[in-house]
This record gives structure tokens, C-alpha cells and sequence, in this order.
């Protein structure tokens, strides 16, 4: 039995939220649904864009690349993409592509 590919891509306020299995197949749609927050939201208050992953099963490099290019994209701006909630798997793939360095990874707080 194949896998299921499911990527939700939705904006809540100024959160680009992504979810499910993003490899090659969904690229294309995360790089509209990216330029298209980067266009309305990274002109607001210091342009950093926030992106939530905490719905991200699974990532390859491909779709890493596709956003490392909109950080880049963005820094160029005088902002930033911001990640939310990346999972072992995703910062994993973070760090073994190098990529890591082009993002600002949002931590959050530790439970007491």
C-alpha cells in the first residue's frame, strides 16, 4: 500500500501553516502558497513570516530548498522566515542539508 500525500496549506493571520508529507509532488504548491505569504505578510512590522510545521510528518530536500528560497527571498527584504513546531525528523533534515542556517528555528518555552 502507497503512502498517503496529504498537504493542507492554509493562512491564519500572518501563520502559513503546513501539514502532512511535503516532498517533490507538493513543492509547487508550497512555493505559491510561500511567495503569496511573503508578498501580503513580510512587509508587517520587522518581515519576519512565520511558517508552522507542527503538522509536517515528513520532509525531503526538495521541498527544504523551496523554502530556504523564500528565506532567502525574504532576508534580501530585510526579514526572515521563521519555522514553528518542526518535529526531530524535520530539524534533522535541517542539519543534514545544511540549510538550517538560512532559518530561524522558534523555540518554545520548556514546561515546568
Amino acid at each position: 500500500m502507497g503512502a498517503t500525500i496529504s498537504t493542507d496549506l492554509q493562512t491564519t493571520g500572518a501563520v502559513l501553516v503546513l501539514a502532512g508529507e511535503l516532498d517533490v509532488r507538493s513543492t509547487g504548491e508550497i512555493r505559491t502558497a510561500l511567495y503569496e505569504h511573503l508578498r501580503v505578510h513580510g512587509s508587517y512590522t520587522d518581515g519576519r513570516v512565520l511558517v508552522d510545521l507542527s503538522d509536517v510528518t515528513s520532509i525531503d530536500e526538495t521541498a527544504l530548498k523551496v523554502l530556504a528560497a523564500a528565506s532567502r527571498r525574504a532576508r534580501r527584504r530585510g526579514g526572515a522566515v521563521v519555522l514553528r513546531g518542526a518535529c526531530p525528523a524535520v530539524r534533522r533534515m535541517l542539519h543534514l542539508t545544511h540549510l538550517v542556517r538560512l532559518f530561524e528555528l522558534e523555540r518554545l518555552p520548556v514546561p515546568a
